[in-house]
């Protein structure tokens, strides 16, 4: 694999993002929806919603993606960010772009005045367990997180 690097995603890149994004929806189980996916990546770029950073290389193009959101922490009256999607193709793991989104990530973060990120996996997801805690992050012990569907 020649170099990787990241940077911030254009509305050039959303098409690339978007069949990136429809395999994360795939691996958190839901259906293929590749037109759903493009829609839903096109605005959040277009919209400026959320901030998405790609790794790339020169052989493969875009290989990885993450997707972080601007939120607010009460309890620390301050911006956090909540680093909300990452997904690297099956045949760019183990070359260093998730590691390299979440170094982006951080970086990002820090740069635009966030003063904490956080994040959420699946409980089965020892892989990305391993690459957070390698990092520095830290599994919180003390919350859970309930959702409804509306």
């Amino acid at each position: 694999m020649s170099a990787l690097a990241t940077r911030l995603a254009t509305a050039h890149d959303a098409a690339a993002v978007a069949m990136l994004f429809d395999a994360y929806r795939q691996f958190y189980g839901k259906a293929p929806d590749l037109a759903l996916a493009r829609e839903f990546i096109r605005d959040r770029i277009a919209m400026t919603e959320s901030v998405v950073i790609v790794a790339e290389n020169g052989q493969q193009g875009i290989v990885g993606f993450c997707q972080l959101y601007p939120t607010f922490c009460s309890v620390a009256a301050a911006r956090i960010c909540v680093l909300y999607d990452l997904f690297v193709k099956r045949e760019a793991r183990h070359a260093g772009a998730g590691r390299a989104l979440m170094l982006a990530a951080e970086a990002h973060a820090a740069e635009n005045g966030f003063v904490r990120m956080d994040l959420s996996t699946a409980k089965t997801n020892l892989e990305a367990q391993a690459l957070y805690e390698s990092l520095g992050w830290i599994r919180d012990e003390a919350f859970y997180v309930y959702s409804r569907a509306l």
